[in-house]
């Protein structure tokens, strides 16, 4: 089945999120969409699967218009979408999950168990899913759930399946099994659109490659195109992919944590007793698929979640039982993961949201009054050190991009003297040229002497900046490693074997490969 977008445009208030694009989907082909965050690249697909409707263009299918009024005109034309978060019920079966909506029934309207069950075994035995139809969703790993998301469009028959950042919470062996899928699913003659960022997914999967850079499409590239051609489409100028550091100078354990648990709303342990120890001068990386208790570690650690046991120690002093407050003034930095949530306020100015940890002291305040002169000098200082793009530093925070409202944050936490900097998911939702900017500062804040704790889902983050790599599962650490382990033993070890065996299978699938 051949898809043709013509000229598609969606508009947003005044924001153009497409601007007439133009896109062609041959049948068996993977084409791979890559831009970076906010590029358009999901309101594109959004559009076709008839999710929101278009302001201009037309969409064909073998060169015949369609109108889509809803995902169920999308479906019964043959296209299916997988969304970055998935679209199941944890508390159903696999079949009850892939049969919703379009259960088949009996003789007297009664659901057909059975008969759904059935078509999850088909399919699951036709492309290799190995998933057991009576299992319950919750009970599933991330990526065998994914693959019940694949399953389940399969069932409606789509010849065109649209996969939304699919790998953005696999481990790298779920990875390599789902780019076999799609290898698998375009030899049956299916059609694939992979949504991403990732370079080194696009390469190895992907027939042709369409990029797209604020709403428009800027040009098409095949597989073989380098990466760094890839990212310099993606931002519109050159960008150094890799992490620029010399050796750690690793000082004092600054940084210590000690048998700690954090319980949930159901006293279950989603810290269950980690222990670390960050030194001076040392970047450690926390490495593990999202989920896995790395949130509330950070919580913990900044005093927004209560500790059932054990110590957070930072240049020996116990940090139990002191306020966020405290813990900011005793020298934390915190980069929150969600930075909207956690890290701003957005009808703040760009000026405020830069002291909102220290608008209350000097210089920023004398006694009840805040100087509003000095608040602006320093935001404009802050905005040239850290390049961030405004038009005004009186402006709300909220007009700015993703990438520079994490700049803010940065240059926030960065311009105190700190003790510790704890980065959670520090370049989640930034382009490529964002994220060497966030790296070559924290790599400065480490050569300055000072312990470093980022937490990140991204792999090639966690390689390109750890000068140790602890890997989390399950709340708890399966171990703590080098960062010249290969990725094949550290991706074992996030779905939670412990490193002597992750090494030894590594070692097994390299020979029998």
């Amino acid at each position: 089945m051949k898809l043709e977008l013509r000229q598609i445009t969606k508009v947003f208030g005044p924001l153009v999120a497409n601007d007439s694009i133009d896109l062609v989907v041959q049948p068996g082909e993977i084409h791979a969409l890559l831009g970076e965050n906010g590029a358009g690249k999901s309101t594109l697909m959004n559009v076709l699967y008839g999710l929101y409707r278009p302001d201009g263009g037309q969409i064909l299918i073998d060169d015949e218009p369609v109108h889509f009024s809803g995902p169920g005109d999308a479906v019964a034309a043959g296209i299916g979408m997988v969304h970055q978060h998935f679209m199941l019920v944890p508390v159903f079966t696999v079949a009850e999950s892939v049969a919703l909506g379009y259960e088949p029934t009996g003789a007297l309207g009664i659901i057909d168990t059975e008969r759904a069950a059935a078509k999850v075994r088909e399919l699951s035995d036709r492309f290799g899913f190995d998933i057991d139809p009576d299992a319950t969703i919750e009970d599933l790993s991330v990526g065998a759930q994914q693959r019940v998301e694949i399953i389940k469009a399969l069932s409606r028959d789509a010849e065109i399946l649209i996969l939304d950042e699919p790998t953005a919470v696999l481990t790298p062996q779920e990875t390599d099994e789902l780019l076999q899928i799609m290898r698998e699913l375009k030899g049956q003659g299916r059609s694939i659109i992979l949504i991403t960022h990732k370079l080194r997914e696009v390469k190895a999967v992907a027939d042709r490659i369409t990029v797209i850079r604020r709403g428009t499409v800027v040009g098409t590239a095949r597989p073989d195109a380098s990466e760094s051609e890839l990212a310099s489409a993606m931002v519109g100028r050159a960008v150094d992919l890799g992490v620029t550091k010399e050796a750690a100078h690793i000082g004092e354990a600054s940084f210590v944590v000690r048998d700690l648990t954090v319980l949930d709303s159901l006293g279950r342990a989603v810290v269950d007793d980690v222990s670390l120890t960050v030194h001076a001068g040392e970047i450690v990386a926390v490495a593990g698929v999202q989920g896995n208790g790395q949130t509330e570690l950070a919580e913990a650690i900044l005093g927004l979640r209560e500790v059932s046991a054990g110590q957070i120690t930072l240049d020996g002093t116990n940090l139990a039982g002191a306020s966020v407050k405290d813990r900011l003034r005793a020298g934390i930095g915190f980069v929150p993961e969600d930075r909207s949530t956690d890290g701003m306020i957005a009808t703040f100015s760009i000026a405020e949201n830069m002291i909102l940890d220290v608008y209350d002291r000097p210089p920023f305040a004398s006694g009840m009054s805040m100087k509003p002169s000095v608040v602006g000098d320093n935001a404009e200082k802050l905005r040239e050190e850290f390049d961030v793009r405004v038009t005004s530093v009186r402006d709300p925070i909220s007009t700015l991009s993703g990438g520079n409202q994490q700049k803010v944050i940065l240059a926030r936490e960065m311009s105190r003297s700190l003790r510790l900097l704890v980065a959670s998911q520090p370049t989640r939702g930034l382009d490529v040229g964002s994220i060497e900017f966030v790296h070559s500062r924290v790599v400065a804040e480490r050569d300055e002497g000072v312990p470093v704790l980022i937490i990140s889902t991204e792999l090639d983050e966690v390689y390109g900046l750890a000068d140790r790599i602890v890997v989390m599962y399950r709340g708890r650490i399966v171990g703590i490693v080098d960062p010249d382990t290969p990725r094949s033993v550290l991706g074992l070890m996030m779905a939670g074997v412990p490193h002597d065996e992750a090494v030894a299978q590594a070692g097994v699938a390299q020979e029998e490969s």
